[in-house]
């Protein structure tokens, strides 16, 4: 019997009882998914890799109904059920009623959650922003989707979870929340994904007795959220990256699928960094 930090109360930790085989461990049938900001990116690329493992995926975007045809594609070809759900992850009341929907449509749970919606900062330096006059916008954007946003899903989620006894919770983070990356300076988003590391590392403690919290940092990934960068910007990432190049959502699902599966089973508290080796310099 172990017990938490938060309330002292004795949980009952069973060892589970896993598949003999290594590669059933990374199964995801029978499974529910729910991905956030699954339209493009590293949210298309891990919604499309659990569906090759198994899953029932719920997929949610906010403006790119083209979500919707690709979640009937996805369920054709791997055999899966797949639906797409319109929703802002800064809508509170929108993110409760679209996980309460999800459950009404797949069975009435789900297993995995991964909050991956996010935008970046563009502005550059914050006092430059401010002498433009927009830094409090764009701050606000930033932190309602990147933070807010993760925080909205984590509570509604996490209810779901405590109910069923067990959930798997995947935040995408950023190698921004362990280092100041450079040439561009974006103090906001740096400090939004510092902090939902540390709200992952918080929630894996306080959800110990019934479901795991570990979150993924990706380094520069080529996708449609750092596009608003110039060339110069991108070849000085290379040169303080080791491998030498950006990486392809595709190099990230591993990492996601270890999570969401029964191979990580032992895994809470954790940050996955996947960037190339930019942090270890």
């Amino acid at each position: 019997m172990a017990k938490t930090f938060a309330t002292g109360l004795p949980i009952p930790q069973p060892h589970p009882k896993l598949p003999k085989n290594v590669m059933d461990m990374f199964s995801l049938k029978g499974k529910v998914a729910c991905i956030t900001g699954a339209s493009s990116g590293i949210g298309g690329a891990v919604a499309e890799a659990f569906a090759q493992a198994g899953a029932d995926i719920a997929v949610c975007y906010n403006s790119n109904d083209g979500l919707i045809q690709t979640a009937k594609e996805l369920a054709e070809t791997y055999k899966v059920k797949a639906v797409a759900y319109k929703c802002p992850m800064t809508d509170e009341q929108k993110v409760q009623d679209t996980i309460e929907q999800v459950l009404r449509d797949f069975g009435g749970k789900i297993d995995v959650f991964v909050a991956n919606a996010g935008v970046p900062w563009t502005e550059g330096p914050l006092l430059e922003a401010q002498e433009r006059g927009v830094a409090s916008k764009e701050w606000e954007r930033t932190l309602q989707t990147d933070f807010q946003g993760v925080y909205y899903c984590s509570k509604y989620v996490g209810s779901v979870f405590k109910k069923q006894g067990h959930g798997s919770l995947v935040i995408t983070a950023s190698m921004s929340g362990h280092v100041v990356n450079v040439p561009q300076l974006q103090t906001c988003y740096n400090a939004v994904k510092a902090g939902v590391i540390h709200m992952a590392k918080s929630l894996a403690v306080e959800w110990a007795g019934f479901a795991r919290v570990n979150s993924i940092s990706p380094g520069y990934i080529v996708t449609p959220i750092s596009s608003f960068t110039v060339e110069a910007t991108r070849q000085r990432w290379l040169e303080l990256t080791p491998l030498g190049r950006e990486g392809l959502p595709e190099e990230l699902v591993g990492a996601y699928l270890y999570l969401a599966s029964d191979a990580s089973t032992y895994t809470t508290g954790t940050d996955i960094i996947v960037d190339g080796g930019y942090c270890c310099m």
